[in-house]
């Protein structure tokens, strides 16, 4: 395990644009080859928190899953980020991550957002994912899940005698301002109670709906203090994330092997 270069990608998604988002995006990061580890775009970077956008939902084969491992490939680094794919008879709020070479893992959102009717209309994820890269067990969650503790409750691996289950914690979102105090405070307890590096990619700008966003993306440490802290702009700020920091507190505080012992119902 290594210092991890992290680039959050805080951008103002276009509305129900797919092509003119992959663009956008894609001359955002253009400049990160050669010094970032792993790229983190928002929740819904093709269309933005819809659930009209279900009409034109992707599958696996469909183009943005292509750009993403074009991306990945062209950058030599991880990307990541959510968006509505139609998976059998389901369409599900999905966050993708591509690496390259073409590694593909994905996760779908668990918890629906039913205030916005989220549940009538997408598929909920039933398991939760982790994946492995450049040494580093990354949780992926998305938007609503980071008011869940359980979900994301880091626990110890059997396949990892003496480590927890994840290292970091990734939050991609479309989070309004209007709830920015709890997205932020939010955040902090998840790397806090998980004794883990915490990332939350959220976007800018208003949407279709006239919801505005206010950003507030940030990379906070495993005392939940701020490594990065993004303001209401769009922006591209890459950190690292230091592994023996983390390695030595987890040494020196071992909070989690106190922990419940516990498993998930689907």
């Amino acid at each position: 395990m290594s210092d991890l270069r992290v680039s959050i990608v805080q951008g103002e998604t276009r509305w129900h644009d797919p092509a003119g988002n992959r663009a956008y995006y894609g001359q955002l990061i253009a400049s990160l080859h050669g010094i970032t580890d792993l790229v983190v775009l928002p929740e819904t970077f093709t269309s933005g928190f819809s659930n009209d956008a279900i009409a034109s939902a992707e599958d696996m084969h469909g183009p943005t899953v292509d750009w993403l491992l074009e991306q990945a490939d062209r950058l030599d680094a991880a990307i990541t980020g959510s968006v509505q794919l139609r998976d059998g008879d389901g369409i599900y709020n999905r966050m993708l991550f591509a690496a390259p070479g073409g590694g593909l893992a994905h996760y779908d959102k668990r918890h629906l957002f039913s205030y916005a009717n989220e549940h009538e209309r997408y598929a909920a994820g039933d398991r939760r994912v982790i994946v492995k890269w450049k040494g580093w067990h990354i949780l992926l969650q998305v938007c609503y899940d980071l008011r869940f503790p359980v979900f994301s409750r880091n626990r110890f691996d059997a396949a990892r005698p003496g480590l927890p289950d994840y290292d970091l914690a990734l939050y991609v979102a479309n989070w309004p301002s209007v709830r920015s105090y709890p997205w932020k405070t939010l955040l902090r307890a998840r790397a806090i109670e998980n004794v883990c590096y915490v990332v939350g990619v959220n976007r800018v700008g208003t949407d279709g709906n006239g919801l505005h966003y206010s950003g507030d993306s940030a990379v906070l440490d495993f005392l939940g203090q701020p490594v990065s802290e993004c303001m209401d702009e769009p922006v591209v700020v890459t950190t690292t994330l230091q592994a023996a920091e983390l390695l030595a507190h987890r040494q020196r505080f071992p909070a989690l092997q106190d922990g419940d012992a516990f498993t998930i119902e689907p």
